[in-house]
């Protein structure tokens, strides 16, 4: 069924997207692909692509979208995925234009998904729904209350406001804070309780029926820590905690979304779980769903047009499983002398899932090899 329909993959061009276009060619569907500059082209190297236009800025790539795509029957739309937050949300404020068009992630209207990437607001719905989250405050940058309780992390307000890297700050007093703010791109910043975390634990799957209806695909959890930063070396598993699906099942469905998506959560050393975010696209992490028979992007095509979330193809995901970000695992742990090479190729080698390198589709990683320094 889903075969009669385009897919479309519109997203700067990272490995997010290269896994999305993998996830769909190892299954017989080559995408087109609108791919916006980055550091380094990747997913425009894959042998999986139908159609490659390259766009300077979201912009340009929605315009590229719009010329070329969209003018399908209404029982033959194409399916329209992201993996970024700015061109969800992008995609978001254009809601009216393209719902007759596409079968792309939405929340039933317009500004619906932005509303939730303001890390206040969806804080706001964890708790009314459960969930614990961390002592937070909401102030202009700058400000600096004279009550907070050290140390606090600072964060935008939103992934599409700001910086990334330059907004995330591990502050241990308030000249700390003060000297943050220097680097801090966000006009509103959030400025969180900083704990110790045991590990964070992440939850990649998608939503139908205006999120009546989840599928969920996989928890990743890391195997080693960096302070403000991810890590790229991670064991993937089932969902088990009961607790915490049907606190996001309730959320979901209160805001309406329809699209694959990963929510986070803080582990502490209590064991205790405290929810971050919601990403309302297609993550880093989903390709290991894939890899262990899952594929995102093509289960939730099919339900999307069915209304349905076949229990079939749930997999029990096998004890062990690890995956690895392997250039950047490899300057995390090699470079730094945490980890020799040997026991590095080793982990390599074993790892379920790799997120660049692919016997199948080599030119992406052999184009990360050419680039090393700059996918960091």
């Amino acid at each position: 069924m889903i075969e009669r329909h385009d897919f479309i993959v519109f997203a700067l061009d990272h490995y997010n997207p290269l896994g999305v276009i993998r996830s769909l060619g190892e299954h017989g569907i080559s995408p087109i692909y609108i791919a916006v500059k980055h550091r380094v082209e990747l997913g425009t190297k894959s042998k999986y692509l139908s159609q490659c236009f390259k766009a300077a800025t979201v912009e340009d790539g929605y315009n590229i979208l719009i010329k070329n795509f969209g003018n399908e029957r209404k029982d033959n739309l194409p399916f329209l995925i992201t993996c970024d937050d700015r061109t969800t949300a992008f995609l978001d404020e254009k809601y009216d234009e393209l719902k007759n068009r596409f079968i792309f992630f939405n929340a039933g209207k317009k500004g619906r998904i932005k509303e939730y990437m303001n890390k206040s607001s969806i804080l706001e719905l964890a708790k009314r729904h459960g969930l614990k989250v961390l002592e937070t405050r909401v102030v202009s940058h700058g400000e600096i209350p004279d009550d907070l309780s050290y140390p606090v992390i600072t964060k935008s307000i939103s992934p599409i406001i700001g910086g990334w890297k330059s907004d995330v700050h591990i502050c241990q007093s308030a000249e700390e804070l003060k000297a943050a703010y220097d680097e801090i791109e966000a006009p509103t910043v959030l400025i969180q309780k900083y704990i110790e975390k045991k590990n964070e634990y992440c939850l990649d799957g998608y939503c139908v029926n205006r999120g009546r209806r989840m599928f969920h695909a996989i928890v990743s959890e890391y195997n080693y820590l960096i302070p403000g930063y991810y890590s790229p070396y991670m064991t993937v598993s089932s969902l088990e905690n009961e607790e915490i699906k049907k606190s996001i099942e309730s959320m979901m469905t209160e805001i309406g979304f329809e699209g694959i998506y990963e929510i986070e959560f803080l582990i502490d050393k209590e064991d205790n779980y405290y929810f971050l975010e919601i990403n309302f696209r297609n993550s880093t992490w989903s390709y290991a769903a894939t890899k262990a028979g899952m594929p995102l992007p093509i289960l939730w095509a099919e339900s999307m047009l069915t209304g349905v979330i076949n229990e079939e193809n749930y997999k029990k995901i096998p004890e062990g499983f690890t995956a690895m970000v392997e250039p950047i695992d490899y300057s995390k742990r090699v470079e730094t002398g945490k980890t020799d090479l040997a026991d590095w190729l080793i982990d390599f080698k074993e790892a379920n899932c790799g997120f660049y390198c692919s016997k199948e589709d080599p030119k992406p990683f052999k184009q990360a090899i050419c680039h090393w320094k700059e996918l960091g």
